[in-house]
């Protein structure tokens, strides 16, 4: 008859031999399985962030084992050389190296092509990485004297840094003075963006006006070539990719480099 399955006849039991006495033994092994929690979250302890910039920076404002006075503007600022020797090339050379000799070490430095804001900046930066916060317009003009003392002293971030502070404050008046700037003191960053700026058709209406373009072409025409290549280039790629190029039907571009207003006053420069 059929069997169920997982299941035995109770005919077949009984000729097992497995029942005594009407009876039979079932052994079963049971296994009690817990359930583990889980471990607790790992104890993670979270150092503060570095706050090293401001132990150098009260050094710096408490005039603490300062060992060097510069005299700016007519101010007066004291510093530290170790630290302005850690920082700045220049300034190893002058208190450690070579250009030490002849200068007494209790004599108050002089510096006369520089600002006394330009240089609190700038030991500002030297002794805790960071720039001191200004309003729009004097961050402009600041950064600009800041890039030159950055350069002067081999403070190389410091330059970057106020590359990109410059780069964000482009505009007609001022990308003429701002190459020029590029083109003495080697600011590659801060050079494209400028020239970017000239791509600008309305832009260089503007730019071509202003007095600071006719001293750039006078006093830096090796910049002209980069921006002229740098126009055609965005000519030449603005018909490419026109609608009318559909299919490339356009086979000639009438690339137009300088309005007419410019052409008149660069002959007049002669």
């Amino acid at each position: 008859r059929p069997r169920v399955q997982n299941f035995i006849a109770k005919d077949d039991l009984e000729k097992s031999g497995h029942v005594q006495n009407n009876c039979f033994a079932i052994g079963v092994h049971v296994v009690i399985t817990k359930e583990v929690p889980p471990p607790p979250p790992p104890i993670v302890v979270v150092p503060p962030s570095s706050d090293m910039h401001l132990h150098y920076g009260d050094l710096l404002s408490s005039k603490r084992c300062a060992d060097v006075e510069f005299l700016v503007g007519g101010e007066t600022f004291a510093a530290h050389r170790l630290v302005l020797a850690v920082r700045s090339p220049v300034f190893v050379a002058e208190h450690f190296g070579p250009m030490k000799e002849g200068v007494n070490v209790n004599d108050v430095i002089e510096i006369n092509d520089m600002d006394a804001q330009v240089f609190k900046a700038l030991l500002n930066f030297i002794y805790t990485d960071t720039l001191l916060e200004m309003d729009q317009e004097e961050d402009a003009t600041m950064a600009q004297h800041l890039l030159v003392a950055a350069d002067k002293y081999g403070l190389e971030r410091l330059k970057v840094k106020c590359e990109e502070r410059l780069s964000n404050h482009i505009d007609a008046d001022s990308v003429a003075t701002l190459l020029v700037l590029t083109d003495k003191h080697n600011c590659r960053g801060l050079n494209k963006a400028c020239i970017e700026f000239f791509s600008s058709p309305t832009a260089l209406a503007k730019i071509i006006e202003t007095d600071e373009f006719q001293y750039l072409t006078q006093s830096c025409p090796n910049i002209l070539e980069d921006i002229i290549s740098n126009i055609v280039a965005c000519q030449l790629e603005k018909a490419i990719f026109s609608p009318e190029n559909e299919g490339g039907k356009i086979n000639k571009v009438d690339i137009r480099i300088w309005p007419e207003p410019w052409q008149n006053s660069n002959a007049r420069c002669g």
